[in-house]
């Protein structure tokens, strides 16, 4: 195993918190010296079909404990799953059926090891225990922790102010988490920021069971493409692992520069002196960010499609920049008042929608490119010139689009 020193630094990086960090030091020099590793575990329930990036840089850093030699346990919710993480929620979720977690864990179970080392990781299921948990039993451990400490809970305490119903089964998901950590006898347990409480009830229920408390690590919670909400698929703002190398290319390549730091940050195996480097450089101009987009777009391609894959679908993105595919892009040619003409205009004339109104709405949605370049301004206009634009709405809408001035005739 490595110094102390060394899978400390391993270990910090780019989390957020350790609960407590001189816990995890005593276990780190106790693996070290007597060779035994750690028991890390992550929870993730499955209550959609794919992996996203979101779910990653918490993989990323059992990863990095996998790396270290100690033993890593990625934890099917398949019981919590049933119930829902009330976590950050401002309403009871509706459940999802027992076939639809069985389908959603089976690509979890195939998806990680893009990541993870498959002969060294251990995949359990939190139904394993749980269903052999008689009624009595489960009353004995909700005897362990009182409605009070519950209503700490920053989201159900709000809840609860506003009388927003909290459904007593709502109550039962931090202990059945955290009996998890008993069931597995876990040294460390990995989250994001909003599973806090959960992770906390962990150790306090392993306290309740004569078991030496999980360390607590969290690490934060991914940005999706928008740049504000937690990347999530009911949202739409995700990038999913599994998605094809072209789209999560594309996507990548049209998020602003603060998230694509954010993402360098979270998302690969930069060091944080390489991170600081990356900003200076980008600040004084002697990188070009457009560069670095296509580093960090080539990087995530290639960590899950492979290298070649990704240097195919960087050269495939620049030519359709460039106008070079599709090849079947329709032509209109259209007049430009005074040199210019408004885009939503452009994009009724050219038959792409239906209204003005319509065509800003794509705009606000962030669902229009110009030459590949996403539009996200109202108000903006195109001007004519020699070369066609070309505009796109969604995947698969393309137009282009030539303009033209007007000249006005002496009389």
């Amino acid at each position: 195993m490595k110094s102390l020193e060394e899978q400390l630094a391993l270990i910090k990086q780019g989390c957020q918190e350790i609960i407590r960090e001189e816990e995890l030091k005593a276990r780190l020099k106790e693996a070290i010296a007597t060779g035994k590793p750690l028991r890390v575990k992550a929870g993730f329930d499955p209550t959609a079909p794919d992996l996203h990036l979101g779910h990653t840089v918490l993989i990323q850093k059992l990863k990095h404990f996998q790396d270290l030699g100690h033993q890593v346990i990625f934890l099917i919710g398949d019981f919590t799953g049933l119930i829902g993480d009330p976590s950050g929620k401002t309403e009871t979720r509706p459940p999802l059926t027992e076939e639809e977690v069985k389908a959603n864990a089976a690509t979890y179970q195939r998806q990680i090891f893009k990541i993870l080392d498959k002969e060294k990781t251990g995949i359990d299921f939190n139904s394993r225990w749980m269903k052999q948990m008689s009624a009595q039993d489960l009353i004995k451990l909700a005897a362990r922790h009182t409605v009070a400490r519950m209503l700490e809970r920053e989201d159900f305490h709000k809840r609860y102010a506003s009388q927003t119903p909290i459904s007593i089964h709502e109550f039962l998901y931090p202990l059945i988490q955290g009996y998890d950590s008993v069931a597995l006898q876990a040294d460390v347990e990995l989250g994001g920021t909003d599973q806090t409480f959960n992770l906390l009830v962990g150790r306090d229920l392993q306290r309740e069971y004569g078991q030496q408390p999980q360390v607590v690590i969290t690490v934060p919670l991914l940005e999706g493409l928008d740049g504000v909400q937690k990347m999530s698929k009911s949202l739409g703002n995700y990038v999913g692992i599994d998605e094809a190398p072209k789209e999560i290319y594309n996507k990548l390549m049209h998020i602003s520069p603060e998230l694509m730091l954010r993402y360098y940050e979270l998302l690969t195996d930069i060091t944080p002196n390489e991170l600081a480097n990356l900003k200076e450089n980008l600040s004084q101009g002697k990188k070009d960010p457009r560069q670095a987009q296509i580093d960090l777009a080539k990087e995530i391609v290639a960590r899950y499609h492979g290298r070649d894959k990704a240097e195919h679908t960087a050269q495939e993105f620049i030519e359709v920049r460039d106008g070079g595919l599709p090849e079947d892009i329709e032509e209109v040619t259209l007049e430009a008042p005074g040199s210019k003409l408004w885009l939503p205009k452009a994009m009724v004339l050219s038959m792409m929608t239906d209204s003005t109104s319509a065509a800003q709405r794509l705009i606000i949605q962030s669902a229009v490119q110009v030459d590949g370049e996403k539009v996200t301004d109202i108000k903006k206009e195109l001007t004519a010139r020699d070369k066609p634009y070309t505009l796109q709405v969604g995947k698969r809408r393309f137009k282009k689009v030539k303009l033209f001035e007007k000249v006005k005739r002496p009389r």
